[in-house]
């Protein structure tokens, strides 16, 4: 199924099926994803989306609290960024390493998920969503390899394996590459210009004169190797 401009940009959900009243995904995924569960389990991982399909409502939402300080704006280090003092065109850097600029969040094609695993949280932990979590030590390294190992068998990759210089290492984050491959090429600077534009965003006219910069730097500049 191939996404139209409104459903690629967040701006309609007509292409989700929702697992629960607030976690939904790509209604082609949904097969892929048990498969990837049930496989999951047996090893030991009880498999749960932190988050799935996210609205270009709840991005502009995420976007402008980060922007205006509201919300911690995270550095590659997990430092909280102090944005006080910053240019607008400095801002729009900084949030991109972790927050999609909305319209460009491959979460708004369901073909992405924050996974982890809920029965290996430490006693009274609450999930993060931090690197720590899945590297050498944390709580979820043994899923993070399970993953790393298995999760291709089921058409899912890492976006985000490594730093790039765009977007952060994010461990958690796994794209399902049949369907999401067609929303990237489909994606055209033209939909994205006019999504911006209609929306009451923070920093507008710095995102819309780097609009060509952050999809080059931070939309395309993924691994796809899984996806060819």
């Amino acid at each position: 199924m191939l996404l139209n401009a409104s459903q690629l940009s967040g701006q309609s959900d007509d292409h989700i099926t929702w697992l629960t009243a607030h976690v939904g995904i790509h209604k082609d995924m949904l097969l892929a994803w048990q498969s990837l569960c049930d496989a999951a389990l047996i090893a030991g991982f009880n498999l749960k989306i932190a988050s799935g399909y996210r609205s270009f409502n709840r991005q502009l939402s995420i976007w402008n609290k980060k922007f205006n300080g509201e919300l911690a704006t995270k550095n590659k280090l997990n430092e909280t960024v102090d944005l006080t003092h910053l240019s607008d065109n400095e801002k729009v850097d900084a949030i991109l390493v972790y927050s999609a600029l909305p319209s460009t969040s491959r979460h708004h094609w369901g073909t992405d998920i924050d996974v982890y695993a809920d029965n290996i949280l430490l006693e009274n932990q609450k999930l993060q969503l931090e690197p720590w979590e899945y590297e050498q030590g944390g709580p979820f390294e043994g899923l993070s390899l399970w993953l790393t190992q298995h999760a291709s068998t089921f058409g899912f990759f890492f976006p985000y394996d490594k730093d790039r210089g765009g977007v952060a290492v994010e461990p958690w984050h796994l794209s399902y590459a049949p369907l999401a491959q067609p929303c990237l090429c489909n994606m055209t600077i033209e939909t994205l210009t006019q999504a911006i534009e209609q929306s009451n965003i923070l920093g507008k006219a710095a995102i819309l004169n780097k609009l060509p910069h952050i999809l080059s730097q931070y939309v395309h500049n993924i691994n796809k190797g899984s996806e060819v």
